[in-house]
């Protein structure tokens, strides 16, 4: 069995060749991104194994058919960079990893909420300037003393609400589907605008849906308390972006924690150092002090790579070897 693995990082690579090793697997690894101009390096596979930042023509789902490929593997669990009706059309099954490290993404949703409540990009940029004083605008809250909105609690849902709970707070929470086990550190809420009426500080982790995109629009940031803050370490696309600033300019919101951005694909994960960022929204973004971008890093840790790419690989072993997998998403 001869696989390919794309877009490889160099901090994969490690975890990537111990499971060639303990699988006997003959596994290719390049840095390259599936794009039409690498097509060829696919000659002779029998699976492929992809991080795309950006997605597929829709002509070379059935190319990758033509190969003999019978599926694509992304080593992460979101795959909306991927088109599922072109992929069906063309006979190939997609797959995802829909659980690497909860935790990873946790915790830092929580880093990034007492960041921003604590407003540690104000006192960041006066240290800069070695500006020592104290303020009444770098004042801060406690967690404790919040009422914390948890929108989708799943894994990740569940476990910050778990983290947060235990600074105090107090957690409300929505989701399509109830986790019965996080109901032992939160209380549902009949619905979104139910929570964010409520909260003082809204954490998002909910996958990104064509029902969901844009959830997070001017309508709804009305209907939030001001001088709330929001932390999205899910998906970009289900804030507007627009929206949101408009809110932090009204004092609506005080504060956002950002790990996404709607239109990040050009930018995550390159170097711009030096370079002018041509997106006047995301410049605006990264630029600001009320606003704490990170360029969707959330997951990354140790434990969380291996499982993704222990959990991409292992699905394309699945598809090649039983004609399925159980992280079918298609």
């Amino acid at each position: 069995m001869k696989l390919l693995m794309m877009g490889a990082r160099e901090d994969e690579r490690v975890f990537a060749e111990k499971w060639a090793k303990e699988n006997k697997i003959d596994l290719e690894i390049t840095n390259d991104f599936l794009s039409p101009d690498t097509l060829h390096l696919v000659e002779g596979k029998d699976g492929i194994a992809l991080q795309q930042t950006m997605g597929l023509p829709k002509e070379m789902y059935q190319q990758l058919a033509d190969l003999g490929i019978k599926q694509i593997a992304t080593r992460s669990a979101g795959y909306d960079m991927y088109d599922l009706e072109a992929a069906t059309e063309a006979g190939l099954i997609v797959t995802n990893v829909p659980e690497y490290s909860p935790n990873a993404i946790a915790e830092f949703a929580v880093t990034s909420a007492l960041a921003t409540v604590r407003q540690l990009n104000k006192i960041q940029a006066n240290m800069a300037k070695q500006d020592f004083r104290w303020a009444k605008d770098m004042i801060s809250r406690e967690i404790r003393s919040m009422t914390v909105g948890i929108i989708g609690t799943g894994r990740i849902g569940r476990i910050t609400a778990q983290i947060l709970k235990g600074f105090g707070a107090e957690i409300i929470a929505y989701d399509l589907y109830q986790n019965d086990d996080a109901k032992e550190f939160l209380t549902y809420k009949d619905s979104v605008e139910d929570v964010v009426k409520e909260a003082d500080l809204i954490s998002i982790h909910m996958p990104a849906t064509k029902d969901n995109h844009h959830l997070f629009n001017d309508d709804l940031f009305s209907l939030m308390k001001d001088g709330s803050f929001l932390v999205n370490t899910a998906r970009g696309m289900i804030v507007d972006t627009a929206a949101l600033l408009r809110a932090l300019d009204s004092g609506k919101l005080a504060g956002a924690a950002l790990d996404t951005y709607e239109n990040e694909m050009p930018y995550v994960t390159k170097d711009f150092t030096g370079k002018e960022i041509e997106d006047a929204t995301f410049k605006e973004l990264v630029n600001r002090e009320d606003v704490i971008f990170t360029p969707h890093i959330a997951f990354y840790t140790d434990t969380a790579v291996e499982n993704l790419v222990a959990g991409g690989l292992n699905a394309v072993y699945d598809v090649v070897t039983t004609n399925d997998s159980s992280n079918r998403v298609n």
